[in-house]
């Protein structure tokens, strides 16, 4: 199935493999993603959706095992302080649901900050903006894609 993420990046003629795969609706981690997909959970990247105290919302894209750094992400943002949205939150402002949030083809242009070990793979693992799709594709041309800024935001799980 052709996602919006897809469509951008056919536009921005960006070479990706969509991979299709079960889901569990009791069970959306990227831990179990990525056993599905035949990655290790190092390569695919969850996208997290938070809110700062003075720059409003931003995504945080992290590897699956890991855990958002809330003090190092507001670094990087000039926050005092971010959050997680709730998760009734997430559709609204992203226009996907839990599970199948990219920061390619969000209802609005957030700001976007990776951990800096998405550099360290030739292939990582996002969500095609839809449960049960992921798109894999270099690093480098999904930082590009999603205008994405890197730093170490994740800390062990």
């Amino acid at each position: 199935m052709k996602t919006n993420a897809a469509r951008i990046l056919d536009g921005l003629g960006i070479r990706y493999e969509l991979r299709d795969y079960e889901v569990d609706e009791e069970d959306l981690s990227a831990e179990s993603v990525a056993r599905k997909v035949g990655l290790p959970p190092e390569q695919v990247f969850k996208t997290l959706v938070v809110r700062g105290d003075r720059n409003g919302v931003c995504l945080a894209v992290v590897p699956a095992g890991t855990q958002l750094d809330l003090k190092a992400l507001a670094r990087l943002t000039g926050d005092r302080k971010v959050e997680p949205v709730t998760l009734k939150e997430v559709q609204p402002l992203t226009g996907y649901i839990r599970g199948g949030v990219t920061a390619l083809g969000c209802k609005k242009d957030y700001p976007v900050h990776a951990d800096e070990t998405i550099e360290l793979f030739d292939v990582i693992s996002v969500s095609a903006g839809a449960r049960g799709t992921q798109i894999l594709l270099a690093p480098a041309d999904y930082l590009r894609a999603a205008h994405a800024k890197v730093g170490p935001i994740a800390k062990e799980g």
